[in-house]
């Protein structure tokens, strides 16, 4: 669950296996990987990670932090700060504890401060964007003399500032409408979902939960218009939850 406004600016990873190389979010670092060779310690923890969302959150929990220390006790080759980078992408999708997101955090760090990864004019490399966002908004414990570190979290300083002047007036599904400059000095989550989402549909109750224990405005993303409006306005009352329902606009969905 991802807030808009208190939230932050992730950098999406994904896993693709390529020649049994690791891809995140299509993007690779700057290194020639067309000769690279994957060992069978690298391969075997390539199959974890992309199991890892099949996983109890318990299993997933221990599995992430065992597979930190495997990735950190690896050689210094290119594929390290790639499969670091992957298992940091995977570890902030739900609570694994802060224990756990530390060593991923340390074995992100260390990879990098092995092999540097390199960006672009303009643009550290997305590595340094999930590194900056763990110190940044999961408060980890990571440091960096690479440019690309301070300047990342120069990014991600610059987009929060811009969220902070945010402003949309959309209606909820009883008809009234939200200006979100109105609420401001409260609490609001904005929580962007999809009818096909099933961890969208599961978090649900955890969400009314909290709501019902604060009792403070909650905006919740409830339909796209484009394709499914009204099915997905039927599948939001069918949660029965009590929170804000908000219909996004036609050219942008929910």
């Amino acid at each position: 669950m991802r807030p808009v406004l208190l939230g932050r600016t992730r950098v999406t990873a994904g896993l693709l296996l390529a020649g049994c190389l690791l891809l995140i979010s299509g993007t690779l670092p700057s290194q020639d990987t067309s000769k690279t060779d994957t060992t069978d310690q690298e391969k075997a923890i390539l199959g974890q990670l992309r199991g890892l969302r099949k996983l109890d959150d318990a299993t997933r929990a221990r599995t992430t932090k065992e597979l930190a220390l495997q990735i950190r006790q690896l050689p210094v080759v290119p594929n390290k700060v790639r499969l670091a980078g992957a298992l940091a992408g995977l570890s902030t999708e739900g609570d694994f504890g802060s224990d756990t997101l530390q060593e991923v955090t340390t074995t992100l760090a260390l990879a990098m401060r092995e092999q540097p990864p390199a960006g672009k004019p303009g643009m550290p490399n997305y590595l340094f964007m999930e590194l900056a966002s763990l110190v940044r908004y999961e408060h980890m414990q990571a440091s960096s003399d690479n440019p690309q570190f301070a300047e990342a979290v120069a990014k991600l300083e610059a987009a929060d500032d811009a969220r902070q002047k945010a402003d949309f007036t959309l209606t909820d599904l009883q008809g009234k409408p939200w200006h979100l400059l109105e609420l401001r000095g409260k609490v609001v989550l904005v929580n962007f979902w999809a009818t096909w989402c099933p961890p969208c549909r599961k978090e649900m109750p955890d969400l009314q939960a909290l709501y019902d224990k604060y009792q403070g405005p909650g905006i919740r993303g409830a339909v796209d218009l484009r394709r499914r409006g009204l099915e997905g306005r039927a599948i939001y009352r069918r949660t029965k939850n009590q929170l804000p329902g908000i219909a996004g606009p036609r050219e942008h969905g929910a």
